[in-house]
């Protein structure tokens, strides 16, 4: 799955034209390198998404094309 995709079903970020400029701006990276939006993204990949205060970084758990936003939370783990 796409880079920009997984941010949107995963709503870290809320829409995918978001997650492609912040890709396209240097504000994500996967696994301590900046990535582009059509990055494809794997189970265990790190994502650091810094984009205010504090970056937030995520562990990928699942890929799945669909979740409703109950299940979203179940895509990543919030790293320390």
């Amino acid at each position: 799955m796409r880079l920009d995709k997984y941010l949107k079903v995963s709503r870290l970020i809320k829409r995918r034209t978001i997650a492609n400029e912040a890709c396209d701006a240097d504000k994500i990276s996967v696994n301590d390198r900046t990535a582009r939006a059509s990055y494809t993204v794997k189970i265990g990949d790190v994502i650091t998404i810094n984009m205010g205060r504090t970056p937030l970084k995520v562990k990928v758990v699942s890929l799945t094309e669909t979740k409703g936003k109950d299940g979203a939370a179940e895509l990543y783990e919030v790293m320390a």
